[in-house]
């Protein structure tokens, strides 16, 4: 005990690691200095205190003095040089006695020697204890195990034994582990887990692909017998009609020869009988198409027959034909009737369709029998038609008429004119084409119509039914077509048209109506034999190029609008795509749908099926606005007539355009016909143009329309190149704050129709994500082999290293995950930005959206760190457990999947990668960085990459203990680390990838495009 060291002596001895660079040099202290220095003050030797002397052990701050009986430290215990006491070797040591070597003259295995001048001095115990770099003698070696601090023995074979060792640990199965074994070989339960995750995704990949492939092909067949049996019925029904007619006009010529006979009284009384005979055939025929109520005792409608028909044997028959005719639809116990595309949005009292076969009969029943009520409105008087127009159900739709008076669009910063007094309207039940020549300002007319015209001061009145609302109050009911063909190519054709219709169509129309709608869109626009094919992408084939254009359209119409907005559908399609586009158009203005579209000198055949038309001019002027038959009428007044055989809005764009001349004798110039229209109805002349208007001739202004320019500014001098520049810099940044300020732009719902709520609409999300997911399975494939290859290549060239922890390997890990895991991610966000601004347009919820992305792409957030712990942690075996490291990847690729959505939402997909190689390299070098300034040690603070990498150490080194104490200490103060932050870390991981998400949503509802 005299010899054990205080713990002031041992306090002495321990803060000699923080305050000298050396940790084998003592300072001098009461015992051993440089007037006092007994043999105890040697290495591996201590001495005792007097025998008079009292020492307390727990005495932290004298140090007593120890200068008698020095001898050897004793086995179990180390003696520091400087110090003349013992303290206890820690667990996982062994402090043998030294020997002398005489050839080196070092007492082993330590690494000491004896003090010059002293031959009576021999070896003593173990003289140090700090870090392994410094002290690895003391330590238990790899392969040994040492249950005290003076006994060392080798691994029993099936056991291994890591350095510093106290007992032997068991290897897993399936591992070879020979006798005196450091490490376990753990590549067999690598290779398992590579299998096991491999089979998982193989599984999940090919048996969800395969179910969806099963159930497309079941729906496919369910889909073509209905077809076959709605055929059949229709055709069945067209026979006995035919019959019933013959039947007719058989019992008309009866009559007549029975009035040869009968006198004037019969003969007045026959013809009342078959006047009320007549009555209950045309309610036989309203009865066809009207809705069947099957009860459920299975009673057909013949209980309500009149008891009198029975009296007559043409009311028997005609009866009889009656139940003839609803017999193919008897044996369904569901009505086939109940909707009518001008009905309530839903189906009758009646029992609702439920299997798909159900759902299917009906769809393609109700299909069959417009086509019978649309044949045969081909042949009604004028009276039926009025009947039609005036009938309730049939106008169901809410009814919108578009009204513009001066309207003016100016470009802010340029004060460019892109359209200059328009004025008039857009009517329900009509289809309007707007042309002109190229940058005549069509499709921004269209836009302004839309609302979606930003960037521009917009003077004039747009009035929506006579009232002065916006436009955005009824998005929900409006559609309108991009010119370009936005729509998901890794989807098919009915995917695309189902999931449009689920979200936009009212939340309480049923799903056989909602099948309906799309099934009438697929069989109007002629897009039968393409329903299940991909619509494709620019590296996949898929569809024609016109057939995606259908499908483009097709995605506002199966949400049955009531104003509907298109921009050039009929480019890049042939003459036969063009008129199967314009007669289902043609079709829904019959239903009150008001149809406004943009085109490029449409075909003669296609002029004539529009109802109105406006024609601009260069510099957004109106040429002409009326009946589409009368535009040829009104130009003749003016002296441009059409030449024979000349398409007419081929000649009037190319007379607009200026390279056809109206001929001499007219007196008109292509100039002057803006002014003239305005003349014509009495608009108000512009006052830059009432100069010419009196002369009927702009010489000067109108070279400044038919450059697009304001001439009223044609007097401006010019600008400065720093005065452009500002100029432009104004018109950027006013355009970006008009952009964002449209879209947190906030109106009234007016529409009066309610879409599913984000919930609902979240689901759907999720399915339409999770088969894009499954058709990506390849790119998938490569993301995981990636990873794999990545894990096994640092896991080879990083071993872990006991004196940092496996710092090194766990950097290169974090910069490797984070830059793949983030490159990967980018394509949830940057492939379909198209399509989510058209989709957010339409009024479809963009957190729903988002969430859903997010929501599939966790998935790969927990197959990815599986992916690539099954190569890094087998071949580096770290003392931390699989679970702990596969926690702290978890919750760095959650933080990375976050900053990437982040930078595929600001950036462009070019930026948007070189942001993700080069952030994990940036952040990482930041981060390891020794900080010895406050501000480097907050900026690094702010680094994910710090705090990943202070959990993966903080797991590793909570398994060190015992002997390795100082240098676990000293590597986490070297590095800032705090043993009790591993929750701390995986917060802020977790905080960081939640932050991160809620910055790309707010960047993606505020940069949208709309």
């Amino acid at each position: 005990m005299r010899r054990l060291c205080t713990a002031a002596e041992a306090k002495f001895y321990f803060d000699a690691f923080f305050k000298s660079s050396s940790e084998t040099t003592l300072r001098p202290n009461k015992n051993c200095n440089l007037t006092s220095w007994v043999s105890g003050c040697e290495p591996g030797w201590a001495c005792s205190s007097g025998p008079n002397q009292q020492v307390d052990l727990e005495n932290s701050q004298v140090i007593p003095a120890r200068t008698h009986d020095c001898q050897p430290c004793c086995e179990g215990f180390f003696c520091p040089r400087g110090l003349t006491c013992m303290i206890p070797c820690p667990l996982g040591s062994h402090c043998p006695a030294a020997k002398l070597n005489n050839a080196t003259g070092i007492c082993e295995p330590y690494h000491y020697q004896l003090p010059p001048g002293q031959p009576n001095h021999t070896c003593g115990g173990a003289n140090i204890w700090a870090d392994v770099r410094s002290s690895s003698e003391v330590f238990c070696s790899a392969g040994l195990y040492c249950p005290t601090t003076t006994q060392e023995k080798p691994c029993s074979s099936g056991h291994y034994c890591r350095m510093g060792s106290t007992s032997e640990k068991r290897c897993f199965k399936l591992t070879s582990c020979n006798s005196s074994t450091s490490t376990q070989d753990l590549h067999a339960y690598g290779i398992m887990l590579i299998a096991a995750t491999v089979t998982l995704l193989l599984i999940i990949y090919n048996c969800s692909d395969q179910v969806l492939t099963t159930r497309e092909r079941r729906l496919a067949k369910t889909r073509e017998a209905a077809a076959r049996s709605a055929r059949e019925t229709a055709n069945a029904r067209q026979k006995w009609k035919t019959a019933k007619n013959a039947v007719k006009r058989h019992a008309s010529g009866l009559q007549t020869q029975f009035s040869q006979t009968f006198s004037f009284k019969k003969s007045a009384k026959s013809s009342e009988e078959l006047k009320i005979l007549d009555e209950r055939r045309f309610e036989t025929d309203e009865e066809l198409y009207a809705p069947m109520h099957t009860s459920a005792s299975g009673e057909s409608l013949s209980s309500s027959a009149p008891p009198k028909g029975q009296q007559m044997e043409p009311g028997n028959l005609m009866w009889m034909m009656h139940e003839i005719e609803d017999g193919p639809n008897s044996y369904e116990r569901f009505d086939v009737g109940t909707h009518d595309r001008k009905s309530k949005g839903h189906t009758s009292k009646g029992k609702q369709p439920n299997t798909h076969s159900q759902i299917f009969r009906y769809a393609y029943a109700q299909l069959e029998k417009e086509k019978a009520m649309q044949q045969e409105n081909k042949n009604l008087t004028f009276s039926g038609v009025v009947s039609m127009a005036t009938n309730p159900e049939i106008r169901k739709k809410p009814l919108i008429e578009v009204s513009f008076k001066d309207l003016t669009l100016t470009l802010k910063g340029k004060d460019k004119h892109l359209l200059r007094c328009v004025t008039g309207k857009i009517k329900p039940g009509r289809i309007t084409a707007v042309m002109g020549p190229s940058g005549a300002g069509k499709t921004t007319f269209i836009s302004a119509l839309a609302g979606k015209a930003i960037g521009c001061r917009i003077t004039g009145l747009i009035l929506i039914n006579g009232k002065n609302e916006s436009i955005r109050s009824y998005r929900k009911i409006i559609g309108y077509v991009p010119q370009d063909d936005i729509v998901h190519g890794n989807l098919t054709v009915e995917e695309n048209l189902w999931f449009s219709a689920k979200c936009r169509l009212p939340a309480h129309l049923s799903k056989p109506d909602k099948v309906l709608v799309v099934e009438r869109v697929i069989e109007s626009f002629g897009l039968q034999m393409v329903r299940d094919s991909l619509v494709g992408t620019v590296e996949k084939r898929g569809i024609s190029g016109g057939q995606r254009k259908r499908v483009n359209v097709g995605l506002e119409m199966v949400m049955e609008p009531s104003l509907l907005i298109l921009d050039e559908p009929t480019s890049g399609l042939d003459s036969a795509s063009s008129q199967l586009l314009l007669r289902a158009l043609r079709h829904e203005a019959l239903e009150g749908v008001n149809i406004c579209m943009v085109l490029h000198q449409p075909s003669y055949a296609l002029f004539k099926m529009f109802d109105d038309l406006v024609l601009l001019a260069k510099g957004g002027f109106t040429v002409y606005h009326g009946s589409a038959k009368k535009a040829e009428e009104y130009f003749a007044g003016l002296g441009i007539h059409v030449p024979e055989r000349v398409n007419p809005p081929d000649h009037f764009i190319d007379v607009l355009e200026g390279i056809v001349t109206p001929s001499a004798s007219s007196g008109v110039n292509y100039k002057e016909l803006p002014v003239r229209w305005m003349l014509h109805n009495g608009y108000p002349v512009p006052p830059d143009l009432q100069k010419s208007s009196a002369q009927c001739a702009m010489p000067s202004a109108n070279e400044g329309l038919a450059n697009g320019t304001n001439p009223a500014h044609a007097g401006i001098e010019e600008r400065s190149f720093a005065g452009e520049l500002w100029q432009d810099v104004r018109s950027n940044v006013e355009l970006q704050r008009d952009g964002i300020r449209h879209n947190f732009l906030k109106h009234k719902d007016l529409s009066g129709r309610r879409t599913p709520g984000i919930l609902r609409q979240y689901r759907y999300f999720l399915g339409r994500v999770g088969k894009q997911r499954m058709r990506e399975a390849k790119i998938q494939a490569t993301d995981y082999l990636i990873l794999l290859l990545a894990g096994a290549c640092l896991g080879t060239l990083a071993k872990t290293s006991d004196e940092n922890f496996g710092a090194v390997g766990y950097t290169y890990t974090i910069i490797a995950v984070s830059l793949l895991c983030k490159i990967a991610a980018l394509r949830s966000f940057s492939l379909d930005k198209l399509q989510y601004w058209r989709e957010s347009a339409s009024g479809m919820s963009s957190l729903a959206y988002f969430l859903a992305k997010d929501t599939i792409d966790h998935f790969n957030t927990v197959i990815k760190p599986v992916v690539y712990l099954s190569m890094f942690f087998f071949f580096t075996n770290p003392r931390s457990s699989f679970a702990e490291n596969y926690i702290v990847l978890l919750c760095l690729v959650y933080c990375v999947t976050g900053i990437a959505y982040a930078l595929a939402i600001f950036f462009q997909p070019g930026p948007a990668q070189l942001w993700s190689v080069l952030l994990p390299v940036v952040l990482t070098l930041v981060a390891t960085q020794t900080r010895d300034s406050e501000v480097l040690k907050k900026i690094a603070n702010l680094c994910y990459p710090k705090w990943a990498l202070e959990a993966f150490v903080i797991a590793n080194a909570e398994r060190y203990y015992g002997v390795w104490l100082i240098t676990r200490c000293g590597a986490l103060l070297k590095n800032g680390y705090n043993l009790h932050d591993w929750a701390l870390c995986i917060i802020i991981l977790i905080l960081t990838g939640a932050v991160s998400r809620f910055i790309a949503f707010v960047g993606m509802i505020t940069f949208q495009k709309k």
